[in-house]
């Protein structure tokens, strides 16, 4: 199944907007989990955590959703096809992988802004604030790793679009 070249660049342009938001949006939530985590200063921990998760609901998950959604658009509707090439294929893991981690955080990351909400952290919030600066440093890595999957596009075929290849050659020598 193929695009048409209208809807194509609509998609890639949506990808490259969503993915690229992502990526800023994570950098932001990093910068406001470090700084929850170092200061000493009580309402600027209870900012930086209180608006943590509203870039996380309001951001980062559509942000992602999209990202995953319109990379599948673009891998399902071009000659690419999500199962040909290895970095296509590694770049939807990590998008996917990605994904869950991040829905698995939502919990702690409106535990922890909630705790900001009603009290002033404690040191047994630490292994919490820890793990908030650990996961979005994580997720950047990730995200980068998929944006320079994308830049780059290293060559090698799966066993899949090897055969899918030979295929097309062999149809079209006949």
């Amino acid at each position: 199944m193929t695009i048409t070249p209208r809807f194509r660049k609509f998609a890639l342009t949506a990808h490259i907007i969503s993915s690229v938001g992502w990526l800023g949006a994570v950098v932001g939530f990093l910068a406001l989990a470090i700084t929850g985590l170092t200061s000493h200063d009580t309402q600027t921990v209870r900012g930086a955590y209180l608006a943590m998760e509203v870039i996380t609901q309001f951001v980062i998950v559509p942000f992602c959703l999209t990202s995953l959604l319109t990379g599948l658009v673009q891998a399902l509707g071009t000659k690419w096809g999500l199962f040909r090439h290895y970095w296509i294929l590694i770049k939807f893991l990590i998008t996917i992988i990605s994904t869950i981690v991040l829905f698995v955080h939502l919990q702690p990351i409106s535990g922890l802004a909630g705790i900001a909400a009603e009290r002033t952290l404690s040191s047994s919030d630490l292994q919490m604030q820890i793990q908030l600066v650990v996961a979005p440093g994580a997720a950047l890595l990730a995200l980068l790793v998929a944006t320079t999957l994308a830049v780059y596009k290293p060559r090698g075929m799966t066993p899949y679009g090897q055969r899918k290849q030979h295929e097309k050659r062999a149809e079209s020598q006949q």
